[in-house]
């Protein structure tokens, strides 16, 4: 793949008086250094110059550099000094026409890494001739990404009298890395359609006919509600074994009118929120977010699956309520919270009762109920059930310190003969837990769910978040990549958290070779290639001592689609769907 160059545009051209576009880019070097980079482009003509490979991205070659014939805009996101005239590696730069930038700026003073091998997120407006390039390395709303990298004044009607072709353009030279785009997004504003008489015609019915409906509309509206209501209720009392229904003022009164004195947590749909029912029963409440988008779809996703679900690691689901839009979930009470404070509580700013160290004992226990619980979903339901969200803030403990598994907001059914996935075309889940293969193929699997078991594990055992950057790691800002590193040194137990030795006598009660087979164990279900994780029965059998942990190679392969079939599965079954390497059309990252 060196010496390479290529544009991947979307098919149409535009005239363009405005535009706004975000994307996410990963560059993950193949050599030391890597290159050459990757752009965003505004070009004139679609076709791909000839020997536009190395420092030219793509985007001009020797012959048309510095002319107009070139007639094109790029926004460069360059990984490699390649000559005097170009900045330094990882910078970004506005080219006209020409390789070389009228305006560039080093990333280095910001928290950008472009070579990172991990998602970085970029937002570009145009607007009033001012064209504006934003960054980040975390996937938050477009308001969020703040980290204003380049805002030059630029007037392009200058130098685009015709329709241009958007997309990106990318080279290789002797020094190569993989450029992938994993979304994008763009609006434009086209300057045709504004001389264009027909809109008139267009809007002055849709006025009037909007007008006429506005009666209709509000009248609907509340029809709509109650027989939504309905429906619910109807989906819900239809479940085998539904929980319990409240009445809103019930949960009003024992939750103190939702105080905030009673609050919990947040949720990734809302807030939960402790109450005491009238026999004194402690319960939790979750409060689905009124602006909350797919709020209803997670609602009714938590009653049917964990409603009828009964399993000692599973969080239970006793009660809900659909009452004057608020939708409401009950839970039992789980004394000790979140499993994700007592690993990251390195702060006085917590609650005392989380500054407890968990110790060995403690921890390779949560390891083994969650393990217990995903076992069950996938292999002792009558339904097969993917969580699709399976992180430490989760995990929730009880008085004793056992683990249950919750928030089911995100789980899907599947059946366990006809179907080997659940398709969407929103991927689901929390960035650092979700499997390489989700970003190509749109789909959950049990593979995707011990993918981010496997990073759970990692999280337990190290006691660091999953997307953390370390101090003397450069390497990567993924545990599993740090991990997997050590591990080829032979230096894994040097990832075990180092609060657990701190204690006193603690040290000679850790088991290191249990501690490293449970590392081990979390690497396996963290294999790039989704057909080399073990299954959640390998992995209990595993935890139980009943058989050796998986193989994992020293070095961390390189992820390739579609999955390669596995040569240790010894007789399990395999997931048709992921050797197909068939792609699903993403529309949208949507993250917890």
């Amino acid at each position: 793949m060196s010496n390479l160059s290529g544009r991947a545009l979307y098919k149409d051209p535009f005239k363009i008086a405005s535009f706004n576009t975000t994307f996410a880019i990963n560059i993950t070097p193949e050599t030391s250094p890597g290159g050459e980079g990757i752009a965003f482009i505004l070009a004139s003509d679609p076709t791909l110059p000839e020997n536009s490979s190395g420092h030219w991205l793509g985007i001009v070659n020797a012959s048309t550099n510095g002319t107009s014939r070139a007639a094109i805009l790029a926004v460069e996101f360059d990984t490699r000094h390649s000559s005097t005239e170009d900045g330094p590696d990882n910078h970004v730069g506005i080219n006209i026409n020409s390789i070389s930038s009228i305006i560039q700026a080093s990333l280095s003073d910001t928290k950008l890494n472009l070579s990172s091998a991990t998602n970085v997120f970029i937002r570009i407006e145009y607007s009033n001739d001012v064209i504006s390039v934003f960054g980040s390395m975390t996937q938050n709303s477009k308001d969020s990404m703040e980290t204003l990298l380049v805002s030059p004044p630029l007037n392009l009607s200058s130098y685009f009298k015709q329709e241009v072709y958007v997309g990106f353009s990318a080279s290789t030279s002797n020094y190569t890395e993989l450029n992938c785009l994993r979304a994008w997004e763009f609006n434009s504003v086209d300057i045709g359609n504004k001389k264009n008489l027909l809109w008139i015609w267009i809007i002055i019915p849709l006025v009037i006919i909007i007008g006429g409906l506005v009666f209709f509309f509000l009248y609907f509206q509340r029809k709509k509600i109650m027989e939504l209501q309905e429906d619910i209720e109807d989906q819900i009392q239809h479940s085998s074994m539904a929980p319990k229904k409240y009445q809103l003022k019930q949960l009003m009164k024992v939750t103190g009118g939702f105080s905030p004195q009673n609050k919990l947590g947040e949720g990734g749909f809302g807030m939960v929120y402790k109450g005491i029912l009238g026999n004194k029963k402690e319960i939790a409440v979750k409060r689905v977010s009124k602006n909350s988008r797919q709020g209803k779809q997670e609602f009714m996703a938590e009653i049917t699956t964990i409603g009828s679900l009964h399993h000692k690691n599973l969080v239970k689901l006793i009660g809900w309520c659909y009452e004057s839009k608020e939708l409401l979930l009950v839970y039992e009470f789980m004394p000790k919270g979140s499993l994700d404070k007592y690993l990251f509580n390195q702060s006085s700013e917590l609650e005392v009762q989380y500054s407890k160290v968990l110790d060995w004992q403690t921890r390779n226990s949560v390891v083994r109920d969650v393990a217990q619980a995903l076992d069950y979903l996938h292999n002792g339901c009558e339904k097969r059930v993917l969580h699709r969200d399976i992180k430490a803030s989760n995990i929730m403990l009880d008085l004793d310190y056992v683990a249950k598994l919750g928030d089911f907001g995100l789980a899907r059914t599947i059946q366990k003969r006809n179907e080997t996935h659940h398709s969407t075309k929103e991927i689901a889940g929390t960035p650092g837990y979700m499997a390489p293969e989700t970003f190509l193929i749109g789909r959950a699997t049990v593979e995707t769910d011990v993918y981010a078991f496997g990073v759970l594990v990692l999280e337990v055992v190290c006691g660091r978040r999953p997307g953390n950057v370390y101090a003397h790691d450069d390497y990567n800002n993924s545990i599993v990549y740090w991990v997997w590193e050590l591990y080829g040194k032979g230096e894994i137990v040097s990832v075990v958290d180092k609060r657990i030795s701190y204690e006193e006598n603690e040290v000679e009660r850790v088991k290191w070779e249990e501690v490293e087979t449970v590392l081990v164990l979390g690497l396996a279900c963290c294999h790039p290639n989704p057909n080399e994780r073990p299954s959640m029965k390998t992995v209990l059998m595993v935890l139980n001592g009943e058989v050796s942990p998986p193989n994992v190679p020293l070095e961390r392969p390189s992820f390739v689609w579609p999955a390669m079939p596995s040569c240790f599965n010894h007789g399990e079954t395999q997931d048709s769907s992921l050797l197909s390497g068939t792609l699903t059309p993403i529309t949208q990252l949507s993250g917890r």
